[in-house]
């Protein structure tokens, strides 16, 4: 695959287009419904705030299978606009329809952009994450709806996002550079001088998606970012940033950052006082809690840097839209970790679709 094809900017047509396409297959539907983390939560959050929803007029944001909506029905919705630019539309229609709700959802094919809705509303729904939060988001779409369509004191699902990180220690990479030291005693070829080139192919600048365990994380993660949907701006996600400062559990080595987020969804007001406050549904990513499909982002370093008990690891992050592609996300690091000297790198996602479609 060339690597000037992997570069060149894609014109922002085709980004979106091939954005739209990745969602008329079945799998990535499947893979998200079958999330049961993700699915649970959003219908937990819909359910319990059934008090905002009763009676209401909804928007769901980029509805997919429209099971948001669905659930928003559950929850008492006089009406939700289900709004959905890619063809997944039409098997949306089937299932409201399968599910005899068609006099309370209205299926619309189109970018919420490009849309008109025939009234306001009073709640936004939306599954807009994407990994590492805001890689493939639709964010900036339920912030244009949030300013077009809500009505005022309405209520955004979820309303919070937050960002973490932590540093790691990935085995699979120590085994994997280490691998080229034990072929010669296997096969008597002494391949150790492939351990440099190992390391530049396997600890790149690429964003790796993947599961942390429990055991690598190397210390408690820091929040570094945090969006309120109700006031955050698109002009302030073109660089979401913050400082961030862990100590390590113990004596290994840092080789990644490791990138989560959490969504939290707003707590109903209710009439009467509870006996017990009801605390907020958080659809959380962290690797201390159950799988979920967006998994963890995870940043490799150019070297492993040995820590010991409380070596303070502190820096900055900045996430930001790549200039190839609006949708897809950077992420620069600058670290300190104990007494060596700050580093920098600068991470993004690999763009397969442009190479993939070419």
């Amino acid at each position: 695959m060339s690597h000037v094809l992997k570069k060149r900017k894609l014109d922002k047509t085709r980004q979106e287009r091939l954005y739209f396409d990745s969602y008329t297959d079945v799998t990535i539907h499947e893979e998200m419904i079958a999330d049961q983390v993700r699915t649970n939560a959003y219908r937990m959050a819909i359910l319990r705030n059934s008090e905002s929803i009763r009676g209401k007029v909804v928007l769901d944001v980029g509805a997919g299978t429209g099971v948001l909506s669905m659930f928003c029905v559950q929850a008492g919705a006089k009406k939700v606009y289900a709004v959905e630019a890619c063809s997944i539309a039409e098997q949306a229609v089937s299932i409201v329809k399968h599910n005899d709700m068609e006099d309370r959802i209205e299926v619309i094919r189109g970018t919420v952009e490009t849309v008109d809705l025939p009234e306001m509303v009073e709640v936004i729904v939306s599954e807009w994450m994407g990994y590492a939060l805001l890689h493939e988001s639709m964010l900036n779409s339920v912030l244009y709806a949030r300013d077009k369509w809500l009505k005022p004191g309405g209520v955004i699902l979820p309303s919070k996002a937050e960002l973490y990180v932590a540093p790691i220690s990935d085995p699979v990479v120590e085994d994997r550079l280490n691998f080229w030291y034990t072929v010669k005693d296997q096969y008597g070829v002494d391949m150790s001088c492939m351990s440099d080139f190992a390391r530049r192919c396997i600890m790149n600048s690429d964003i790796t998606v993947n599961s942390v365990t429990v055991e690598d994380v190397l210390s408690h993660p820091a929040r570094f970012a945090e969006l309120d949907l109700y006031s955050v701006t698109v002009e302030e996600l073109r660089s979401v940033k913050g400082k961030f400062r862990c100590e390590s559990f113990g004596c290994a080595a840092v080789n990644a950052f490791c990138v989560y987020f959490t969504v939290t969804f707003p707590c109903p007001p209710g009439d009467k006082p509870q006996p017990q406050p009801q605390s907020p549904v958080v659809l959380s990513t962290s690797p201390f809690k159950p799988e979920t499909h967006w998994k963890q982002a995870v940043l490799y370093l150019d070297s492993p840097v040995d820590v010991v008990q409380d070596t303070v690891v502190t820096g900055e992050i900045s996430m930001f839209p790549s200039e190839q592609s609006a949708r897809h996300i950077c992420i620069h690091v600058d670290y300190t970790i104990g007494e060596h000297k700050r580093q920098s790198k600068t991470f993004s996602i690999p763009d397969w679709s442009s190479e993939a479609h070419s």
